[in-house]
């Protein structure tokens, strides 16, 4: 073969190498736009219909109407019978004045209308964050925009869920990576006797940490955000601020830390004893090496999506432990929402809450492909 026969042959194979690989590329973000348009179609439905259920359920089948209507009738009736020249009309007038009042208020909560019409009104103010304003929650401010009710009460339930959470995932990850090499030792059966613990409720836990410390040796407050009246000065404050999160902390952590602990601990188990383990073991690497390595790295999905929906549940917070210690949060004020029917301010949790559900499940799928190269986006299996 003549040189220049070569030369061309050599041609020929980079230019179908390259006309390969931008084919290649081409499929890949075909097949990325693809996956990521219907994924994201699909959580939008689920989205769709989780709020459009809550609204259904909020209404409880068309009885929190007629509880509005009755309350409705009786702060009209209320109202109306306090002025003196009102008592003095005729029965008839008396009678079309209140009917009349009841008729506009009625209006101005979109009762005139049937609850289907109103619920897809619901849903559309819900999916495009149009929360409107409560029925009858205020702000500390005196605002009725749901938006500044929800987030005035942010903060504080960010504050105590993020640190005890973040306490609680890094903590129990920890003991249950150390109990891993420890296997049948005191505390690896300790931890074992006490996982059962974690099935009781962390205000549960919250009660006795508030008779003990609080009632009987009175050395942390009962409940509360901070001192009452505030301290003015930052340092002051946040001194006052960390002394109120002592307990709920506390409880947060009692709670859960037992069970996590376990579950991590067997999770990592199943993990260490696979063949490459044994085979790095037999190559001299240190336990340090081979915790990072091998046992760690294949379990970092599963590490990165508790972690993903952690950061989700510190935008809810929890309401009966938020209520036992008084704390202004999330969920103390969806525990208000519920049983006053303040239906605003209910959608408002949900829909914030599914929002960052859908996006954190879209968001998981493309870090599973960056930490596992096992994992092929929108690839289907053979």
């Amino acid at each position: 073969m003549s040189q220049e026969a070569f030369n061309l042959d050599a041609e020929v194979d980079v230019d179908s190498i390259e006309s390969s690989s931008r084919k290649a590329r081409s499929e890949t973000i075909t097949r990325l736009a693809r996956y990521t348009v219907i994924k994201l179609f699909a959580l939008f439905l689920t989205v769709v219909a989780g709020v459009y259920i809550t609204i259904l359920i909020a209404n409880m089948g068309g009885h929190v109407d007629e509880i509005r209507r009755g309350v409705i009738r009786e702060t009209t009736v209320l109202a109306l019978s306090s002025d003196p020249e009102f008592r003095v009309l005729p029965e008839a007038e008396r009678t079309a004045i209140i009917e009349e009042r009841i008729a506009l208020a009625e209006k101005r909560f979109g009762l005139d209308q049937p609850f289907i019409v109103r619920s897809f009104r619901y849903l559309s103010d819900a999916l495009t964050l149009n929360l409107g304003f409560s029925e009858f929650l205020i702000s500390d401010s005196g605002s009725r925009v749901v938006r500044n009710i929800i987030l005035e009460r942010l903060p504080s339930t960010l504050v105590l869920f993020g640190t005890g959470n973040l306490i609680l995932f890094f903590a129990s990850l920890s003991f249950g990576l150390s109990l891993s090499r420890r296997y049948g030792s005191f505390w690896d059966k300790f931890i074992l006797g006490m996982a059962p613990t974690s099935s009781a409720p962390g205000w549960f836990y919250g009660l006795f940490l508030i008779l003990i410390f609080s009632s009987i040796l009175g050395w942390l407050p009962f409940g509360g955000m901070v001192d009452a009246p505030p301290p003015e000065n930052t340092v002051d404050y946040a001194l006052s601020l960390m002394k109120h999160m002592i307990l709920p902390v506390s409880a947060i952590v009692i709670n859960a830390i037992f069970l996590n602990a376990y579950t991590w601990r067997t999770f990592f188990l199943i993990f260490s004893s696979e063949d490459y383990v044994d085979m790095a073991k037999a190559k001299g690497l240190t336990d340090k090496m081979i915790e990072r390595r091998y046992i760690l790295r294949p379990t970092l999905p599963n590490i990165v999506t508790n972690f993903a929906f952690l950061l989700i549940a510190l935008w809810t917070g929890a309401i009966i432990l938020e209520t036992v210690f008084n704390w202004p949060g999330i969920g103390e004020l969806y525990f208000r929402a519920i049983g006053a029917f303040d239906t605003p301010v209910i959608l408002a949790n949900i829909v914030v809450y599914a929002y960052l559900l859908a996006f954190t499940v879209f968001i998981l799928d493309f870090i599973y492909a960056l930490v596992d190269p096992r994992v092929r986006i929108g690839q289907k299996r053979e």
